[in-house]
């Protein structure tokens, strides 16, 4: 929720002015070329991240401003119409560009729209298959658009009739401005030099340059400029200052099969400086002690197939809730194999910086999608292939993920392209048996997701044992057979468990617990244990397994995940292997997470019960610390050496409405009782 506000850039003395004090979403706000006083702008609707309270009226608006020297500013708004986003004026503010469609994972086709003022007389200027965004020059003589990634500009000439633009279009003239990709598309002021921006180097392209029929173009096109101007905004890493000592506590260091009892771990800042026998660690007396005596110490639990709401665009909410909820169950490095690269990347650098609280967050941004779609990757030769591994690079991803790439040569290619750039490359064979089974031969970093031949024999174990390729089952949501996670579902009471209703919208919980689906355990016992027993096979042969919880319900997630893996008869240390140094392992972090260890990066968990002894006491956990700040689970109020009170949730603020109390009650303190 916030407001619009304008500010004079004539004077560094100026303030920003509220125009607007309606509660709502605001988002694109735009001004007329001929008034600055005439704004359009979206409302945007409710999300999953920031609710659903004041969002009820989407839509693009006009903002008219008056002011006076008494009554200082007013404004009146109207709304222009429901449908749409981008909304700019023409040039002569007669008339109001919009676009339909959506932008990424959004609709096939994007289709550039105008209205006016009023919202009618509606006209379809601009529609292009596998398009993002398009973009029309303040001129209204020039279109600039991205489709499948790459950055185009075109003449926009008034036909009256809708012009069918891709990158090869003949019937108006086209020409491709970013060789790899783009966002962040705006034109200049007088319309002749596109801007965008690629990870962090800015890019500019006269128009002129791209078209020898305009003045002062050159006999022939140039080159597409592949290296830009550095943005360098630089921010420090957060951590905090001080030394922690906890002592008392068992430790699980990861280290082999290591544990020590009555353990003290030292931490300086963000890193462990000590791991031993509480005799053997020396404490600073200036350290803050805290005592864990009786308690279990371990690393902190690494999800490599975590999605974590990173699908959206617009907005970052100050708490994004689910990464709350796996910081409280202990989860302090993930990595989403198939996200927004715009949202993942800058959220993580948030994460980084301390703007936001969370887990360590790894990504491939989006997949090297194989299928229709307007973020399908086409790769038909190495080229390709490196373009694509270059424009997910560009973000900070150190790894790829090609799926449903058609062709084998295909896959090979980006394979080649991601070893060229030292880039990680993990598949998904959509459940595809032999499909995997390429993948396995041809050096993918690992395989997502099970393969859908539940038990599998010698030649498939000693091929992949050999491969080294890594694997991560995600038995939550188990091919050839019932999600995993429906057992957890069917015999725990989900909608019970008050930590994970503290970080957790209860909507998302209930639609799924309260209606679970029911069935026979031998469904299980030939689903995903069945698969979970092929997995043991593959560790004992020295593959090594991951934990991935595919976002399904956040934070616990991953326990169950950690659980399924021993019903296939890991022991509880080769489970809990699983869910750390295997992980930072497979992610390449392992010289810095995974392992409790002087040197090591300070994420770690402080259980109430020990899961050597039964692994489901992983879901004990009291304390999480992630870089070296401390989380009380229960309330995640940071404490340690940096104190600090969590805010509220959506949910938790007083202008949210759930439709009863918030942990269930029925009748007592039930709003109704006051209509009877």
């Amino acid at each position: 929720m916030g407001a619009i506000q304008r500010l004079d850039l004539t004077s560094s003395k100026n303030k920003p002015v509220q125009l607007t004090t309606e509660r709502a979403i605001y988002r694109e706000p735009s001004f007329s070329p001929k008034d600055n006083n005439l704004i359009v702008y979206r409302e945007e609707g409710g999300n999953g991240n920031q609710g659903y309270v004041n969002t009820k009226e989407s839509g693009i608006y006009l903002l008219e401003v008056n002011h006076n020297r008494r009554s200082g500013y007013k404004s009146t708004k109207r709304l222009v119409t429901n449908e749409g986003e981008y909304p700019t004026f023409n040039k002569d503010a007669s008339r109001i560009y919009y676009q339909t469609g959506g932008y990424l994972f959004g609709s096939l086709t994007k289709t550039l729209k105008s209205v006016n003022l009023d919202g009618k007389d509606a006209r379809e200027l601009v529609k292009s298959k596998y398009a993002q965004r398009i973009i029309p020059s303040p001129d209204d003589n020039w279109i600039a658009f991205s489709n499948l990634y790459k950055v185009y500009i075109a003449a926009l000439p008034v036909t009256g009739n809708t012009i069918e633009l891709d990158g090869r279009s003949t019937n108006v003239p086209v020409a491709q401005v970013a060789r790899d990709a783009g966002i962040n598309l705006h034109w200049s002021a007088h319309s002749d030099q596109l801007n965008w921006t690629l990870g962090d180097e800015y890019f500019s392209t006269p128009i002129n340059q791209k078209f020898t029929f305009l003045e002062e173009a050159p006999d022939t096109i140039s080159k597409m400029d592949t290296v830009g101007i550095k943005i360098n905004l630089s921010l420090p890493t957060d951590k905090p200052k001080g030394i922690i000592a906890l002592t008392g506590a068992r430790i699980i260091t990861m280290n082999n099969d290591e544990v020590i009892e009555t353990g003290t771990i030292l931490i300086k800042e963000n890193k462990i400086i000590g791991v031993g026998q509480k005799a053997s660690v020396s404490i600073p007396a200036d350290a803050h002690i805290i005592d864990v005596s009786g308690k279990t110490i371990m690393p902190g639990l690494i999800d490599v197939h975590a999605h974590l709401g990173h699908f959206r665009f617009g907005l970052s909410p100050q708490k994004h809730w689910q990464y709350y909820t796996n910081l409280a169950y202990g989860v302090t490095t993930t990595h989403d194999p198939s996200a927004n690269t715009e949202m993942v990347f800058s959220q993580s650098e948030m994460v980084k910086s301390g703007a936001m609280v969370g887990p360590r967050i790894f990504s491939t941004g989006a997949i090297l999608y194989g299928a229709d779609g307007d973020f399908k990757a086409t790769v038909n030769n190495l080229d390709d292939a490196r373009s694509a591994i270059h424009r997910t690079k560009a973000f900070g991803a150190f790894s790829v993920k090609s799926y449903n790439q058609p062709r084998r040569n295909q896959r090979q290619q980006i394979i080649k392209a991601a070893h060229d750039e030292e880039i990680a490359v993990v598949p998904e064979g959509g459940s595809t048996f032999f499909h995997n089974l390429s993948m396995i031969l041809d050096g993918h970093t690992g395989i997502e997701h099970n393969i859908p031949v539940a038990d599998v024999h010698k030649d498939v174990i000693q091929l992949w044992a050999a491969s080294e390729t890594g694997y991560t089952p995600t038995l939550i949501v188990n091919y050839g057979g019932l999600n995993g996670e429906y057992f957890w579902y069917q015999t725990t009471n989900v909608w019970e468990d008050e930590k994970l209703l503290k970080y957790t919208p209860r909507g998302i919980i209930d639609s799924r617990s309260r209606h679970r689906t029911m069935a026979p355990m031998k469904e299980y016992e030939n689903g995903h244990i069945l698969v979970s027993k092929s997995t043991k096979k593959l560790a004992d042969a020295g593959v090594k397994i991951n934990l991935g919880a595919h976002g399904q319900i956040q934070g616990i997630g991953a326990h169950w995940e950690l659980w399924m893996l021993a019903q296939g008869g890991m022991t509880n240390m080769e489970a809990l292997k699983a869910a750390t140094i295997n992980g930072a392992h497979y992610l390449g972090m392992d010289d810095y997470l995974g392992t409790l260890q002087p040197g090591m990066l300070a994420d770690l968990i402080v259980l109430d019960k020990n899961p050597l002894e039964n692994i489901e006491n992983s879901n004990s956990v009291i304390y999480t610390m992630i870089n070296g700040r401390l989380y009380d689970t229960d309330t995640m109020n940071e404490i340690g050496n940096g104190e600090k009170s969590r805010g509220a949730f959506y949910w938790e603020m007083n202008d949210y409405a759930p439709a009863f109390d918030w942990h269930g009650e029925t009748t007592t303190g039930c709003s109704c009782e006051a209509d009877h």
